[in-house]
This record gives structure tokens, sequence and C-alpha cells, in this order.
């Protein structure tokens, strides 16, 4: 018996064609007729296929995203979102010591790790007289053993907040930056000297702190990395110093030149990593329009930067346009920014081509 069942199986599934009563077809015919229902049922599922292909040809199917992005708080998503509409062209940048940090150049303020917490061992009567001029005259020691170790080019690579702002002047999104930094990584990072503000000064000329004479550049930055001291004016012997602002000196021409235009041009601003403390440049914040955004990433709130969400302070501004303030590490918020936008690739590469070896 079951020898035989499976030929007889084989048999009834053979014969599933739909033959009349007392029709005179072969099997033959039979046969035809079940392959040209076959051939039929194979080119609608061909249809099938090529209609499905057409419809998902336009779909794109992107990776999972990594949980930080996923995650991301909804401040960094509004700027990303911000970024992303193509609407910002005119963006003012301002920054301070916090952007460096992570190049290991220690901020001003901080208790315990910040500059002028670091300066005591010079036995300095207030920590700012390192940058007075007066002091400078009477004891130029201190500020020349400072400036050997922070000297631009020499230990300290671009972070990637600088980096930042780099990219967004490729990207013809960055009206100016200006920062009150003298360390020049922004410079070193990629951005132009025309699209930088350097407020405090910059290390790449030097003049004669008596007569104001221009020194070679070159000359003091070797007088005073390889000899630690302070280069004598050719024409009056007074001391001579990087063109980098101290205090009783006024900010550089092209800041007061530039800055009441760009605010007033500027259709965002972002500060990062400032206290806000010194003026005239911690002004800059309030000098945008009202219509202007205003963007804070910053480790606390400062200035007159309201949290997210909350109406600004500055009058007749609009309800519908908020301060932005995200709490934290500059690169940190900058990565992150840049992941969301796709931007991130492009970061990394270019703050890799820019780092010391």
């Amino acid at each position: 018996m079951g020898s035989k069942s499976t030929p007889q199986a084989a048999n009834d599934s053979d014969s599933q064609v739909n033959i009349p009563s007392g029709s005179s077809q072969t099997a033959d015919q039979s046969d035809g007729e079940e392959n040209i229902e076959s051939t039929t049922t194979n080119k609608e599922k061909d249809i099938n296929i090529d209609d499905l292909t057409a419809t998902l040809g336009s779909v794109s199917i992107a990776p999972k995203q990594p949980s930080s992005i996923a995650n991301a708080p909804q401040s960094i998503k509004s700027v990303a979102k911000m970024l992303a509409s193509n609407k910002y062209k005119k963006i003012v940048v301002l920054t301070g010591a916090g952007v460096s940090c992570n190049a290991g150049i220690p901020d001003f303020r901080t208790p315990g790790t910040g500059l002028y917490d670091n300066l005591q061992k010079y036995n300095l009567p207030f920590p700012e007289a390192v940058f007075d001029l007066g002091f400078y005259a009477r004891n130029p020691d201190p500020f020349v053993q400072l400036a050997s170790e922070l000297w631009p080019g020499l230990k300290h690579s671009p972070t990637i907040t600088h980096s930042f702002i780099a990219l967004l002047e490729q990207k013809g999104m960055l009206l100016r930056t200006y920062t009150q930094n003298i360390d020049m990584l922004d410079v070193l990072a990629g951005v132009s000297e025309e699209r930088m503000i350097e407020c405090h000064g910059h290390f790449r000329t030097a003049s004669c702190t008596v007569c104001s004479k221009p020194f070679d550049g070159e000359e003091c930055k070797r007088i005073i990395v390889e000899e630690n001291r302070a280069p004598s004016c050719l024409s009056c012997k007074g001391h001579v110093k990087p063109d980098i602002v101290f205090f009783g000196e006024g900010l550089p021409d092209r800041f007061h030149r530039l800055v009441k235009k760009d605010v007033r041009d500027a259709d965002l601003l972002i500060v990062m990593g400032t206290s806000l403390m010194v003026s005239p440049v911690c002004q800059i914040p309030d000098m945008v329009r009202r219509d202007c955004p205003r963007i804070l990433f910053n480790r606390e709130l400062v200035g007159t930067f309201c949290r997210d969400g909350v109406k600004s302070r500055r009058k007749s501004y609009s309800n519908k346009e908020r301060d932005i303030f995200h709490a934290g590490d500059c690169d940190e918020s900058v990565r992150l920014l840049c992941s969301l936008l796709g931007w991130k690739e492009e970061l990394d590469e270019l703050n890799s081509s820019t780092r010391l070896g």
C-alpha cells in the first residue's frame, strides 16, 4: 500500500487541469494550456516586481542612528534645524577662552585650573598684572614666560570648535568670527584673516611699548621663545611685545571699523566658551538686531541669554524668536551638532589636517 501512494499522488497533481466532461482534449493539449497559464502567472509576477521596484526606488533606507544622535537634546536639534534650512548666510560667531581648553590652553577664571590661578607662582600683585602695561615695563619676565609657553603654532592644535568655525566659512555661512583669544587657533584651523576679528590682538606682529615702532614678528618670537627675555626696541630700547592687547590699550581699529556693521547684518549669532565679562566684546550679543536669533554653547548661562524656550529679556524681542542655550563642553556640543547635520566627516577631516605633528 505505501509503495503505491506516492505515484497516485503524482498522478492527481498532474491531472489538475479542468477538462469539461466529454471533451476530446489530449494530454498534450492539457499540458499546453497549463504552460500558457504558468507563463501568464509568471508575467504578472514580473510586472508586480517591476512596480514594486519603481515604488521603492526613490526610498532611502537610512542606517540606524547612534544613540547619541537619536537622544540629542532639543536645543541641539533646534540649532541643527536652523543651520540645515540654508536660511542663515551671515552668521557672526563670538568665542572666548572656553573654546581653547581642549587644546591644552587654560581659561582665565576657572578656580584651580584657570590661567590667573596658575600665575601665582610669579608673585604677581594681582593676576591681571601679567597683561598690564605698567607692570610689563617694570617686570616683563612673567609675561615672557607665559608667552613662551603659549606661543601659537608650537604646542597647541586647533580644537573641534575652531574647525567648526572654519567649516562654516567653507560652506559660505560665516560673516565674521570675533574671538577674545590671543592663541590664533582660529587662523591655524583655516579661518581666513578676512573673516577674523582678533579682538585682543595676536602674536603675528610686534611693536615697542614705549615708542610704538613696529618690530619684526619672527624676531620677537625667537627672542621670547628661545632666549626667554623681552626684546628691546631698536630705536628707544624700550620693551617690545607681541601686538596683543594689554589692559590700558585700545582694541584694534579693525574691531571698531567692522563690529557695528556686522551686528547689523548678522542673521544668526553663535556664542561659545565665554564668561562675557570683558568689555566691550561682551556687549556684542546685545548689539545684534532684535530679530537675530542667539545661540549659546557654554558651560553656564551668561550675559543676557535666557534658557531655551524662555522669552528673551531684550526689549521688543519677538515672541517667536528665542535664545537657545546648550550647557556643556563646546567640542562635544559641536560634534553632536555636526553629526545631526551630516557634517561630522568633514569636520573631523578638517580638524585632522590642522593638528600639529
